[in-house]
């Protein structure tokens, strides 16, 4: 017994221990782990998943229309996605969220088209597509595809090439000609904008 107690206090005196020392060494805390890289990585993954969910989200949330007070900001391709039969068509069929603009002051951001002059180089009517190139590709274009512009006397409006800001008085209402609906969303124009890229 006293050989034993005399070697027990040998390895403790001499620090030597004799535990098994582990092969792996144990895990980082993640706090330690965390470094600038990680977090532009985190960053450019949220923003390229995140802006397109964040876009996709408000447009289902708001259906296109956004309320500033004075004014509503339209989105024209919102305004055009809806089933309407070309000939027999009734004010029903339009979504009762774009009835309700019936009236209003808007913004409307798309590309013009079919510009009338009034003689000036300045125009007295146009027509307002979200786009001249995309809008049509699923068959013949439909009434709720144009908004029909009018300029407001008064008014110097010019065309542009380019996609432009609109304001105006948007008016609901079918327009036929020969028994097919040419139009159903018409705008007093007063105020034209290019955007500038």
């Amino acid at each position: 017994m006293s050989s034993q107690t005399a070697m027990s206090s040998t390895t403790q005196s001499n620090g030597i221990s004799y535990q098994p020392v582990p092969i792996i060494p144990p895990p980082t805390p993640w706090m330690q782990r965390i470094n600038w890289r990680l977090i532009v990585l985190a960053s450019i993954v949220l923003i390229i998943v995140g802006v397109p969910f964040y876009i996709w989200l408000d447009e289902v949330v708001t259906g296109g229309i956004h309320d500033y007070g004075s004014y509503k900001e339209v989105d024209l391709k919102a305004m055009s996605t809806f089933d309407m039969d070309q000939q027999s068509g009734t004010m029903d069929d339009i979504p009762v969220k774009f009835r309700q603009l019936d009236g209003k002051r808007c913004l409307m951001v798309g590309e013009m088209w079919n510009p009338r002059s009034a003689g000036d180089e300045s125009l007295s009517y146009f027509v307002l597509v979200y786009s001249k190139t995309k809008c049509c590709f699923n068959g013949p274009p439909l009434a709720q595809h144009f908004v029909d512009g009018n300029v407001v006397k008064g008014s110097k409006i010019y065309y542009y090439e380019t996609p432009v800001k609109v304001w105006g008085t948007v008016h609901v209402f079918i327009h036929k000609d020969k028994g097919v609906i040419k139009s159903i969303y018409h705008v007093d124009v007063d105020k034209v904008e290019p955007i500038e890229y």
